[in-house]
């Protein structure tokens, strides 16, 4: 009597169960094409959106992300998304707000890092700053935050681009071989490459975020007229995003973040965790804490452009080039 019972208690459970799933059904995947450019995707600012894709944030999200990558230099990520190769993409802030400037529908959806951390690293016998008057210097794009910022710790120290044999060479990775090739005598360069040059003899002799205010330095951006019939997957995308910032800060995960990055850009073990430490001990506010996007960060953006004679005129307010709706109604919904 005890099993019959047992056998209709298990079988109403199990009934019950296929009738749950019946009712509810899993989230269809959304698709969401993201573009980033190659060198990119072999730098530091590539890491949030991979440890969301390697993670499974997205898939936990409702998203079928899919990477798109872009090659060419920094403004070919909004060329893609004019162009329909993608939804959304990689953007430097600076290009962005031109782009709009010259009349892009694009507009940023949420931040991916702040204030980025780009090492002024030369040639062992150069000791001061001052010494690279009229040296080779591998630059980014020159209308690029990360020229302009740059170009404000050489002023710091008396010097102006004029004084220097600049190079312009998109991508960290790029300006980390033309310093191991001797091609150039200096170059800033971000994570892990600066730590890489620095363990091979190379010197450092400044850092960027020593010389500029906060700012917003890389967003996601999307086409206006897209992201008004995608508010969906993009809502989700706020939160595979949101999951990605809290895990890279939870100290609890460094030793994995260390293997990925380790599997990612050859780095020691020794310069994952110094990567780490540089961003977060103390802390630096290089990455957002959830997505959000300080309009304060982006008017130093527009001063920048405006300081380096990058634009002329008057220029919107930050809010012109930030749609916040879309971050609002991700973080709205807490966590899953």
């Amino acid at each position: 009597m005890m099993r019959g019972v047992q056998r209709s208690a298990l079988f109403c459970a199990l009934l019950g169960s296929i009738l749950f799933v019946q009712a509810c059904p899993a989230q269809e995947l959304l698709e969401l094409r993201y573009a980033q450019t190659a060198s990119t995707w072999r730098s530091i600012f590539s890491l949030p959106m991979r440890i969301a894709d390697k993670e499974g944030f997205y898939a936990a999200n409702g998203l079928d992300f899919k990477m798109v990558q872009i090659v060419g230099g920094a403004e070919t990520s909004l060329v893609a998304l004019e162009e329909g190769q993608a939804d959304v993409a990689h953007v430097a802030t600076s290009f962005l707000i031109t782009a709009a400037l010259r009349g892009a529908d694009t507009v940023a959806i949420i931040a991916e890092f702040n204030n980025p951390i780009y090492s002024l690293v030369a040639k062992p016998w150069y000791k001061t700053i001052e010494e690279l008057k009229g040296r080779r210097v591998a630059m980014a794009d020159m209308s690029g935050s990360v020229s302009l910022a740059t170009l404000a710790l050489f002023e710091k120290h008396g010097l102006t681009k004029d004084d220097l044999d600049i190079n312009v060479i998109e991508g960290t990775p790029g300006r980390f071989q033309c310093l191991m090739r001797g091609d150039c005598d200096a170059a800033p360069l971000g994570q892990p490459q600066d730590f890489h040059a620095l363990r091979q003899g190379f010197r450092l002799l400044g850092a960027t975020n020593d010389a500029v205010p906060d700012f917003v330095y890389t967003v996601t951006a999307a086409r206006r007229s897209w992201a008004v019939e995608h508010k969906e997957a993009l809502a989700r995308y706020v939160r595979a995003m949101r999951d990605s910032f809290r895990f890279i800060r939870d100290p609890q995960n460094r030793s994995r973040i260390a293997v990925l990055m380790k599997e990612w850009w050859g780095s020691s073990e020794e310069t994952a965790f110094a990567t780490l430490d540089l961003f977060f001990q103390p802390e630096k506010n290089v990455l957002p804490f959830e997505g959000e996007i300080n309009l304060k960060g982006v008017e130093q953006v527009i001063r920048f452009l405006k300081d380096g004679g990058v634009v002329t005129g008057p220029i919107p307010s930050a809010e012109t080039f930030v749609d916040l709706q879309y971050l609002q109604a991700g973080l709205a919904r807490g966590d899953k």
